[in-house]
């Protein structure tokens, strides 16, 4: 299970980087300005809806019984097929009146930007962008086929093409053309909204060939409803369901934001870097722990699924409450260093870095949340995450609008922070009833605070040493140097604090790394 942790971990550190790199450029070109909120938003929809029919509903559903069909030998090539047929099918429909209906949809998104050219916009670019929901789909359905025959390594590297293909399009944007800024941002947005399908297209296609290699040819059928679906259906329908309502965490974050000039773009750069420690630690984990829970929890084996289970805790805790705390005390020249040039100026950086510092507490959380839901989607429950989210919606959509007067586009960062802790105590909650293998261990539980403690003895360090260096953040040629330095403060201090207090034993990771 390490081992695959540290190949999807490895590959999805590489796309993060990435996108850090597109988000730089964008930001560079962009800054907060209309065409960077239109276009956030427009590509924001498929994204959400990818999360709300493949990576949340289907594939929730969809792993844990072609797991167990692996292991018994019960067609599963031919239970893929169905359920990629049966995809395409939904997904073409959908895709289809998305593009028919965008106007509603950026409403429902960012209701603030009408009477201002971000509406147009957005609708413009959603209608180029809408079909990457079918392909990315599509090849998450091709990457639960791989990952449940611990097959990582494609499903992993897919997402580094899709920002391998924004950064050439917005360099061919950029490059080329007149140099005038309103003329060049126009340029970089239609060109972005374009890159988003073939994106798409070429994730795809390389997942495809992985699982036709695997064995795993899947083709154009026709749809039909076989047992094995309709189960599947019945599975899938209250994930949906718990998908829509994160999915509706996130529209009223938006929502919010939307009635600020600049928000949505300072939140998605916030975003961004929070994403890096969630998505390396956080999807990775959830992503091996899933399939792998499903085989132990199959075969009866309780013990190793406990096992799995905690060990998955145990590293997801140690790689990213240290990031949290950093994001905590040191957000400011992060944010300074790798976003303020260009159109993207100081006053961004200070709110961009507020909204870092917020989404930083509920880092934990985030990453929490993707340990705990494989428990109940093992056991093919995805009815009590359903509840335990519509709760977690009441929290945010509360704590959004209701301090949304008082102090502005915080309040969705806010929101999302606590119904991230709240969603995180339910889901704890409900997995004592799930027997042994949802209980935390010994081990993990001497462990936790330990960590806790390594993570903030490293805080201490990295505040003393900004105090230090902060006057280098301010000439441009050093701050590079001055951030790196940062970070190998950060992690110096953390190892030895750690090591020191038994945090964490660092023959587990380099046992799994070699391997």
């Amino acid at each position: 299970m390490l081992r695959g942790f540290f190949t999807v971990g490895a590959w999805t550190l590489v796309s993060r980087v990435l996108g850090f790199v597109r988000d730089i450029f964008i930001a560079a070109y962009l800054g907060a300005g209309p065409v960077a909120e239109a276009f956030l938003v427009a590509f924001s929809l498929p994204n959400m809806f990818r999360r709300f029919f493949a990576e949340g509903a289907f594939n929730m559903a969809f792993v844990p019984l072609f797991s167990k069909k692996l292991e018994t030998g019960d067609d599963p090539h031919g239970f893929a097929r169905d359920a990629f047929a049966g995809m395409i099918f939904i997904l073409s429909t959908f895709t289809i009146l998305g593009m028919v209906f965008m106007p509603w949809l950026v409403t429902a998104m960012a209701s603030g930007f009408h009477g201002d050219e971000r509406f147009d916009l957005a609708v413009t670019y959603g209608r180029i962008g809408f079909s990457y929901i079918l392909f990315i789909s599509l090849a998450a359905l091709l990457s639960g086929v791989l990952n449940s025959t611990r097959r990582f390594l494609a499903a992993a590297a897919a997402p580094v093409l899709l920002n391998v293909v924004f950064i050439a399009a917005i360099l061919l944007a950029g490059l080329t053309g007149p140099g005038d800024p309103a003329q060049m941002a126009d340029r970089v947005g239609i060109t972005l909204a374009w890159a988003v399908p073939v994106g798409g297209i070429a994730q795809l296609a390389l997942v495809w060939v992985a699982a036709a290699r695997a064995g795993f040819r899947l083709t154009l059928r026709r749809p039909r409803m076989t047992p094995e679906l309709k189960k599947l259906a019945i599975i899938a329908a209250p994930a949906a369901l718990a998908g829509g309502v994160v999915q509706i965490n996130l529209l009223v974050g938006r929502q919010v934001a939307s009635f600020y000039d600049g928000a949505i773009a300072w939140l998605n750069y916030a975003d961004r870097l929070y994403q890096l420690p969630l998505g390396v630690v956080g999807i990775a984990i959830g992503v091996v722990l899933l399939p792998e829970l499903s085989r132990r929890l199959g075969a009866e084996d309780t013990a190793g699924g406990r096992h799995a289970f905690n060990r998955a805790a145990e590293m997801a805790l140690t790689l990213t409450v240290p990031s949290a705390v950093a994001f905590v005390v040191i957000p400011l020249p992060v944010v300074a260093t790798l976003f303020q040039r260009g159109a993207f100026g100081p006053d961004d950086t200070a709110a961009t870095a507020i909204a870092l510092a917020i989404y930083g507490l509920g880092l934990p959380a985030f990453v929490l949340q993707k340990v705990l839901q494989p428990l109940f989607f093992a056991r093919e429950d995805t009815r009590s995450p359903f509840r335990y989210a519509l709760v977690s919606l009441v929290v945010n959509a509360g704590l959004a609008i209701g301090l949304m007067p008082f102090i502005g586009f915080l309040a969705a960062a806010i929101g999302t922070t606590v119904a991230g802790w709240a969603m995180v105590w339910l889901l704890a909650r409900g997995g004592r009833k799930m027997g042994e293998a949802a209980q935390f261990d010994d081990r993990f539980r001497r462990r936790i605070w330990r960590i806790l403690a390594a993570s903030l003895g490293m805080g201490l360090c990295l505040w003393v040493a900004t105090v230090i260096l902060g006057p280098l953040f301010g000439m441009a040629g050093l701050k590079y140097l001055a951030l790196a330095v940062l970070v190998l403060i950060g992690m110096g201090s953390y190892y030895i604090i750690g090591t020191a207090i038994g945090a964490f034993a660092l023959s587990d990771i380099r046992g799994a790394v070699r391997r």
